[in-house]
């Protein structure tokens, strides 16, 4: 044992003539907290599907803790997945949703009724277990889920989308519970989403898919801040591109740069040279957007190319947003925030 949960070498699935997964090598540590992260159609829900034995690859292998389980069926891998409808039984309890599978498993009663009431316990559902899903919350049945799938103690838990069902406040604090849930319960999570944010806020790494194959592995903070790729920069969070000429004229560099707009400083066009304790880029506001808790500035440079900023609006109100549609504007952020890009090739 090398302490690696899960094992993807060579992995391809094609149907028909279209390849969707394109020859993906990974391994996810025991414990971790993984997302495949990716637009639809990025090949990401695939991979998961693989793993869990719902779909054959076309090349490759899929190691469980050092076992090929390739060509193994879905019950003979030692596995959960959870998914966003959450699929469970409307005629039948919580308590014994939770407990359907041990009960196919022949487990004797006293032993599952133990256990699901423990699985309940720890997704914080302690006492709900003789109602019916119809009378839960979204967020409640998102948890007897996830409960269901934890009383079988596997070794790995898929979700496959499991918040997208949810309102965006319920997700918000699924995130926050599902993460500390992983860190509690000590297993792999291996979690699919096309949610940037999703992906950043719970993730130990992440695996960024794009058209069938990974463009970069890393931390939250790696895969945010050091993008490998034109591709990476522009879908986790929002990001500026200079490219070419305005690379140039901006920079003096050729090549691709990454600029986050949370990094750009947004000043008057007559600022002091106090204030500008780095080099600034004059501008002018195409368009201003008022967020609520920030403000989001596209500027027209005066070198050639747009660039978007994002202030907090430590001041400023959504009367005072107007006022700055037109106007001069001088861009400036710490030169260690041009981030060099690899071109795609």
């Amino acid at each position: 044992m090398d302490g690696t949960a899960i094992r993807l070498r060579g992995l391809r699935k094609s149907f028909g003539r279209t390849e969707v997964v394109a020859g993906v090598d990974l391994d996810i540590a025991d414990g971790e907290f993984f997302s495949m992260l990716g637009p639809s159609g990025s090949g990401k829900t695939t991979v998961l599907r693989m793993v869990a034995g719902f779909e054959a690859p076309s090349a490759g292998t899929v190691e469980l803790a050092g076992r090929d389980v390739t060509r193994l069926a879905p019950f003979e891998r030692d596995v959960h997945t959870v998914f966003q409808d959450y699929a469970l039984f409307p005629h039948m309890t919580v308590e014994q949703n939770v407990a359907y599978g041990l009960k196919v498993r022949k487990v004797p009663r006293a032993e599952r009724t133990a256990r699901a009431r423990e699985a309940l316990a720890g997704v914080r559902l302690d006492g709900l277990g003789d109602r019916r899903p119809a009378r839960l919350s979204g967020g409640q049945r998102q948890r007897v889920a996830l409960a269901r799938a934890l009383v079988n103690r596997p070794r790995v838990l898929l979700l496959d989308e499991p918040l997208g069902a949810l309102d965006l406040k319920l997700r918000e604090e699924m995130q926050v519970e599902l993460k500390a849930l992983q860190r509690e319960v000590g297993i792999t999570f291996v979690f699919v989403t096309h949610d940037q944010d999703e992906a950043l806020t719970m993730s130990d790494r992440i695996a960024v898919f794009n058209r069938g194959r990974i463009e970069q592995v890393g931390t939250p903070a790696e895969i945010y801040e050091r993008p490998a790729t034109p591709f990476v920069a522009g879908f986790v969070g929002a990001s500026n591109l200079l490219t070419g000429q305005a690379a140039e004229q901006v920079l003096g560099r050729a090549g691709t740069w990454s600029i986050r707009p949370e990094k750009i400083r947004v000043l008057t066009e007559s600022a002091t040279a106090g204030e500008q304790a780095h080099p600034t880029v004059a501008g002018t506001v195409a368009e201003v957007v008022y967020l609520g808790d920030a403000t989001r500035f596209l500027v027209d440079l005066d070198a050639g190319g747009r660039l978007t900023a994002v202030q907090q609006n430590l001041d400023t109100s959504s009367e005072d947003v107007a006022a700055y549609r037109g106007s001069r504007v001088r861009l400036q952020w710490h030169p260690r925030h041009n981030v060099a890009v690899p071109d795609a090739g």
